[in-house]
């Protein structure tokens, strides 16, 4: 099965993804690749500091724009929830939804790593 396939199949929306790029799966397989590397970068651990989560908005709004981007549905609609969660000052909220998609997040990126071999 391929990339695209394996991702369809998680959730992520490639039509859309596709779209947004032109129709250029070349192009879109290859930002997959660097959103692997954003992810890298603005992970963080979700079982944060209540009291002092201020950046964790501002990296959980990043991961949320850049899944949007690609149409990495759930991993877009967790995070975008959870960032709303945190402005509203609802943490332990946020917390509960972001351990949710962390299955499936692993699923996405496992798979996007196994083909980009990031």
């Amino acid at each position: 099965m391929a990339l695209l396939d394996e991702l369809k199949d998680l959730g992520v929306n490639v039509e859309e993804g596709l779209s947004r790029l032109g129709g250029n799966a070349a192009f879109y397989e290859k930002m997959l690749g660097s959103f692997i590397k954003m992810m890298n970068k603005y992970s963080f651990d979700v079982d944060f500091d209540c009291e002092d989560y201020g950046e964790i908005i501002e990296k959980a709004h990043a991961i949320k724009g850049a899944s949007g981007n690609l149409s990495i549905t759930p991993i877009y609609k967790a995070y975008g929830e959870a960032t709303d969660l945190l402005r509203g000052e609802k943490p332990l909220e946020a917390k509960a939804v972001l351990q949710d998609v962390l299955p499936v997040q692993e699923q996405i990126m496992d798979v996007i790593r196994k083909y980009k071999g990031e």
